[in-house]
């Protein structure tokens, strides 16, 4: 997370205070592994003034932020046995925040460019004065410069697999940047 996770505690009695900060900082780091793009978690767990009809509530509050959005979900549960009901109203709160990232992910990887099309092919020639030359899984040759590798240029060998951005350069087509997808495999051989 780009932002510390920040947990908000309210009318919590303080022996759950740590229990439930330990669950909170689970949850978050598990959403973390499955997105590592968020940008800030807030984390809210309170147990608000009595409610006539439905007794006393446990309230879960996830707000998180990522990229081009900012997901919100928030659910409750009855007080009769305290400890359970806030792992409940957290459990179902960050299920249902994992949820709504996974569908916010599948709708910005439609509009993003999609990947599999971009150009893709292996590092055929290397120069030490810092530029080479990419062999496009069409069989083109590519130039590229050492300031369009984005992974840094020393880490590239021949047979380094690479996707690459293209445009027309001076003397043809060229890499405008260049990202490694695996490296180089000792069965490559040497050009």
């Amino acid at each position: 997370m780009q932002v510390p996770l920040k947990i908000v505690l309210r009318n919590i009695a303080s022996q759950y205070k740590e229990d439930i900060e330990a669950e909170v900082k689970e949850w978050a780091g598990k959403l973390e592994r499955f997105y590592p793009g968020i940008i800030s978690c807030r984390v809210a767990v309170e147990m608000p003034h009595q409610h006539h009809r439905e007794g006393n509530l446990y309230k879960a509050t996830v707000t998180l932020t990522v990229p081009k959005k900012q997901i919100v979900v928030s659910r409750e549960h009855a007080l009769h046995q305290i400890h359970e009901n806030y792992r409940i109203a957290l459990r179902e709160a960050f299920e249902e925040t994992e949820r709504q990232i996974k569908e916010h992910t599948f709708i910005i990887s439609k509009d993003v460019k999609d990947h599999t099309l971009q150009p893709h092919g292996v590092v055929s020639k290397l120069f030490p004065e810092g530029y080479g030359f990419i062999e496009s899984f069409g069989g083109r040759e590519i130039y590229f410069h050492q300031n369009s590798v984005l992974d840094g240029f020393e880490k590239l060998k021949i047979g380094t697999e690479v996707r690459f951005e293209e445009e027309q350069g001076e003397k043809g087509p060229q890499a405008s940047s260049v990202k490694i997808l695996r490296k180089a495999h000792a069965h490559h051989r040497r050009h």
